[in-house]
C-alpha cells in the first residue's frame, strides 16, 4: 500500500508557505504564516494537510473567522456533515455546532447524583473520538474559539496510533481482530437528549459495530479504535472479560506520554484528525464559572476498516450523511 509522503519540520526542507513548530515529540503542532479566512493555493493547503499527518491534531493562532470562512476552510479536507446526528446546527449554519461550557455540568451533576452501586460514572472529562456511534464517523474535527476565557477550558489530545504501538505484540495480536460495539445510550446519558429536528433527519438511536484497531485509511498505520464515551462491550467476549480488556486499553489510551493540552486563546482554531485522535475538554469545566463558546465542524468520513478487512457495519440507525 502506498502511502503519502509525510512532512517531518525536523529532518526535511522547511515548508516554503507555513511555519510548523511540534508542541511534543508525538502530538500536536501549532501552524503560523497562513490567514485562514483567506482561500488558501493547493500548494499551502498540502503542507497543511502533511502537517496534520504527521502530529494528528493541529493549531492556528490569532484567526479571524466568520461562519462562512470557518466552512470554506472546512471544505478544504473534503464535504462537511450536518452539524451532529442528535443535537442540530445553527439556524443559519446547519454544519456549525455551537457549545457553551454550561451544558459540561450537566454530565458532572449526573455523575456526582449516581446511586452507590449504580453504572459506572461517565468519565469527567470526556474521552472521546467524535460520533463513533455511527457506522461512519467523521474524519476531521475543526473547533473554533468564539468565546475564550483567560483561563482554563484546555482540551486535551491523545494519539490513538501511539496507543495502540505502545502494547505489547501478544495485546496487539489479541485485539487485531476484535469489534466492539458503540452506540448512543451512553452518550445520552451524558446530557444530550434526542428531539425533533428542524431538518427532518432521524435523530436515532444509533448503535454502530466498529473494528477495535482500525488502520488508517490515508496512513495505513494502526491504531487504537476506542471511544470512552460510546463504546459498550467487545464482541464475543464475557462481560467480565470485555470490561477487563476495556479498563486496559482505556489506561493506554490516556497515557500522558501520548497527550497534547491546548491552552486556548481568543482566535484560536484547532483541526485534528478524527481518525486517529481522541480528545477531552474542556477538562476543567466544573472548577470555572467564566463564559466559553467554541463553534465545530466535521468532515464526512468513510467506514473505518480493521486489519482483517473488516468493515464497521450499522446495527441501528442511519449514516452520518453529507449535507445535500
Amino acid at each position: 500500500m502506498s502511502q503519502p509522503a509525510i512532512l517531518d519540520p525536523t529532518t526535511a526542507k522547511a515548508p516554503r508557505r507555513i511555519i510548523v513548530e511540534p508542541v511534543t515529540p508525538v502530538i500536536g503542532a501549532e501552524i503560523s504564516g497562513v490567514d485562514l479566512s483567506q482561500p488558501l493555493d493547493a500548494e499551502t493547503f498540502a503542507e497543511i494537510r502533511q502537517a496534520i499527518q504527521k502530529w494528528r491534531v493541529i493549531f492556528f493562532r490569532d484567526q479571524q473567522l466568520s461562519n462562512d470562512a470557518l466552512k470554506v476552510f472546512g471544505r478544504n479536507f473534503g464535504p462537511l456533515t450536518p452539524a451532529h446526528p442528535i443535537a442540530e446546527g445553527l439556524h443559519d449554519h446547519p454544519e456549525i455546532w455551537e457549545r457553551a461550557v454550561d451544558e459540561y455540568r450537566v454530565r458532572r451533576s449526573e455523575n456526582d447524583n449516581l446511586p452507590p452501586g449504580g453504572r459506572r460514572p461517565r468519565d469527567y472529562k470526556g474521552w472521546h473520538i467524535d460520533i463513533t456511534f455511527v457506522a461512519n464517523p467523521n474524519s476531521y474535527s475543526l473547533l473554533y474559539g468564539v468565546q475564550i476565557p483567560p483561563y482554563g477550558g484546555d482540551t486535551l489530545f491523545s494519539s490513538l496510533v501511539a496507543a495502540y504501538e505502545g502494547l505489547s505484540p501478544k495485546i496487539r495480536e489479541l485485539i487485531d481482530d476484535l469489534k466492539a460495539v458503540h452506540q448512543t445510550n451512553a452518550y445520552e446519558n451524558g446530557g444530550f437528549r434526542r428531539v425533533q429536528r428542524r431538518d427532518g433527519r432521524s435523530t436515532g438511536p444509533f448503535v454502530s459495530l466498529h473494528p477495535l484497531v482500525r488502520v488508517h485509511p490515508e496512513t495505513g498505520e494502526k491504531l487504537l479504535f476506542l471511544n470512552l464515551g460510546t463504546t459498550t462491550h467487545i464482541v464475543g467476549l464475557k462481560e467480565r472479560e470485555s470490561q477487563a480488556l476495556l479498563d486496559l486499553l482505556e489506561f493506554e489510551l490516556t497515557r500522558p506520554e501520548y497527550q497534547v493540552r491546548l491552552h486556548w486563546k481568543p482566535g484560536t482554531l484547532v483541526v485534528w484528525d478524527n481518525q486517529a485522535v481522541s480528545h477531552a475538554g474542556p477538562i476543567d469545566y466544573a472548577h470555572f464559572d467564566l463564559p466559553r463558546v467554541v463553534r465545530r465542524i466535521t468532515v464526512a468520513g468513510d467506514l473505518p476498516t480493521g486489519p482483517d478487512g473488516f468493515r464497521s457495519q450499522a446495527l441501528e440507525g442511519e449514516l452520518f450523511n453529507v449535507l445535500g
